[in-house]
């Protein structure tokens, strides 16, 4: 069995509280909104503990924060397959990022994903609202609008929110309105239509029978027993 030495105790317990004091650092300056400033620490302290991962999403929203997407989303899906019981808010964060910059179909997917993971997770629900919003998917939207009142019954938009559902609701009740009333309008033409060409298809017939009866005899030559003279 090796003998760890004092001096091997000692630079360890250097090493280590040297990598606490940066992550202690970068969280205070995190906290304190300050993303610049954070960023060497935290950046120091995940390469000497590259296992906690409170370190990698601290990192991650510091790199959101000045605009470095493409870190942020590297940091995020490194940590994502380790990250226990911080996961489903991990992919809520890889959701935002790409809803950032415009691709739903990501966005729905990691906000899903993290929905999967903690169905009372009541930020992914509003982040798919909004993707889905976005996208098109109207009543989907509702629906995770409305979980989401559910689960922050205080949620400091829900005015706002409950605004918007109103409003949706509204303009899909219209739209169906509208193509009940285009499909009856299509019905009452194709119906005038068929009694239209059927009424001239009649008529069409009544003409051929009349003008069968004007020609009866026509095929017959007459005989005559005269003689031409010219004069």
């Amino acid at each position: 069995m090796k003998k760890i030495t004092m001096a091997g105790t000692l630079l360890f317990l250097t090493v280590f509280c040297y990598g606490q004091a940066n992550f202690t650092r970068g969280e205070e300056l995190f906290m304190l909104n300050d993303p610049a400033q954070a960023l060497p620490f935290l950046e120091r302290a995940l390469g000497e503990h590259p296992s906690n991962v409170i370190t990698y999403i601290y990192l991650g929203i510091v790199y959101e924060q000045l605009n470095r997407p493409d870190e942020a989303i590297a940091v995020y899906r490194r940590v994502l397959p380790m990250a226990g019981n911080q996961s489903a808010a991990v992919a809520n964060n890889l959701g935002n990022v790409y809803f950032s910059r415009g691709n739903n179909d990501l966005a729905e997917q990691f906000y899903t994903q993290a929905i999967s993971i903690n169905s009372v997770y009541p930020n992914a629900y509003l982040g798919r609202a909004n993707t889905r919003i976005r996208a098109g998917h109207l009543l989907n939207a509702v629906t995770d609008y409305e979980q989401y009142l559910v689960l922050e019954p205080r949620a400091a938009q829900r005015e706002n929110i409950e605004r918007l559902i109103g409003l949706i609701r509204s303009d899909i009740a219209a739209e169906a309105m509208r193509r009940e009333i285009a499909a009856e309008e299509a019905r009452r033409i194709e119906e005038e239509r068929a009694r239209l060409l059927e009424s001239v298809s009649a008529s069409l017939q009544s003409l051929s029978d009349a003008s069968k009866g004007l020609s009866a005899g026509a095929e017959n030559i007459e005989h005559y027993e005269g003689e031409f003279e010219l004069e």
